[in-house]
């Protein structure tokens, strides 16, 4: 049992990846003076946080989800001012190579949108693909988005900076605490119950990731946010990668890669996957995976295997994220960001601190995204998940 377990708080967050230690971070240095962070494994950001691929990007289909990367990745350029921690952001730029001509209409029209929103993205097209790309093989791209500005981010930096900072604002991260109830009395949340004991608070936060869905069960709220493995690998060094590399998305395939030190990271999205919390590799997909890989980068037939991990995306009926009240007062959500959570954690947060003091989020209008809309109908449905 942790030592400084305590009895009561403010506020309790629910879980300690990027989603809960930004919203812990962000109530302290709002003035909220007893915040708790429960995690239940015996470090932060173990789940999906620790256990994603680091991408951080602005290209997006949807108007909202454009607005959330705009504000997300400019806190993510002064995180090391503000908390003390880089966060190891590399802008080595995000290209999504499209070999499927309906993808191009869609990607069209979202190149639009995302310029009128001064966002950097251009288009490019085959020789321009073929040009940037010469180790990789692409006889079938039709065209494809480039932007400068998207690139990568050290996940457990992040959700290091914000506990650091946290704890530093006097709000206690705890490890090891899982929370098995969450009391409700009277349609109002008043707390949960740990294998440690109970704590007493007015606002609970859920920020539990694929795990949310359990969660809202305990306050007998229904949250629509499923589990999904995805799975990656790295390779051994590839001295033929160039340093400028970029983060390269086969779309139709949901096939990515990006550098990883002096190697490779690369997965693919399985269709065929049963929804569930299993993290181990599967390692019939990983074959397909890497034959895929193989044939869009024939360099990877020389390298070797340097690691593989499995983590769960969480992902809702449209593949928005949730934010804000449940039918439970002071009982929040924050989840379902449906594979692009943690490059929109540091904003999450700040939206979650401004719903929970203020009653709604204005940093970024997030009014759509609420937990309502699957109940009535008004789903925003995003075209550009991998």
């Amino acid at each position: 049992m942790p030592s400084e377990m305590p009895k009561t708080a403010d506020a309790i967050v629910i879980g300690g990846g990027v989603m809960g230690a930004s919203t812990a971070y962000h109530l302290a240095r709002a003035g909220v003076k007893n915040v708790v962070l429960l995690e239940k494994e015996p470090y932060f950001g173990q789940g999906a946080t620790g256990r994603c691929a680091g991408g951080i990007r602005h290209q997006f289909a949807t108007e909202v989800n454009v607005r959330l990367s705009i504000a997300s990745l400019a806190m993510l350029d002064r995180f090391e001012e503000e908390t003390g921690q880089d966060p190891g952001v590399r802008k080595c730029g995000y290209l999504f190579v499209l070999t499927d001509a309906r993808d191009v209409a869609s990607f069209e029209e979202n190149l639009k949108m995302q310029q009128r929103l001064g966002v950097a993205t251009r288009w490019m097209t085959p020789d321009e693909i073929h040009a940037r790309l010469p180790m990789m093989d692409f006889p079938d791209a039709l065209g494809g988005t480039y932007n400068p500005d998207d690139g990568l981010a050290d996940p457990n930096s992040v959700v290091m900076g914000y506990i650091q900072r946290a704890r530093a604002l006097d709000a206690r991260p705890l490890t090891g605490v899982e929370v098995r109830k969450v009391l409700v009395k009277s349609g109002n949340a008043h707390g949960v119950v740990t294998q440690h004991g109970a704590i007493e608070a007015p606002v609970i936060v859920n920020a539990a990731g694929p795990w949310a869905g359990l969660v809202g069960k305990m306050a007998g709220v229904d949250i629509p946010i499923t589990p999904l493995r995805r799975q990656m690998i790295t390779t051994t060094p590839l001295p033929d990668l160039p340093e400028d590399f970029p983060f390269v998305i086969d779309f139709a395939q949901s096939l990515y890669f990006h550098r990883e030190g002096e190697g490779l990271l690369t997965g693919m999205s399985n269709p065929g996957e049963d929804p569930g919390f299993d993290q181990s590799i599967d390692e019939a997909w990983e074959v397909n995976a890497i034959e895929a890989a193989a044939a869009r980068m024939p360099m990877l037939e020389h390298a070797g295997r340097l690691s593989a991990w499995a983590g769960l995306y969480e992902v809702t009926p449209d593949a928005h994220p949730i934010f804000g009240p449940t039918p439970v007062d002071g009982f929040f959500i924050v989840g379902g960001f449906s594979g692009h959570g943690f490059m929109h954690g540091p904003i999450s947060g700040k939206l979650m601190q401004e719903f929970i003091l203020e009653g709604e989020a204005k940093t970024v209008d997030v009014s759509t995204l609420d937990l309502a809309r699957f109940e009535q109908g008004r789903l925003i449905h995003e075209y550009n998940v991998v």
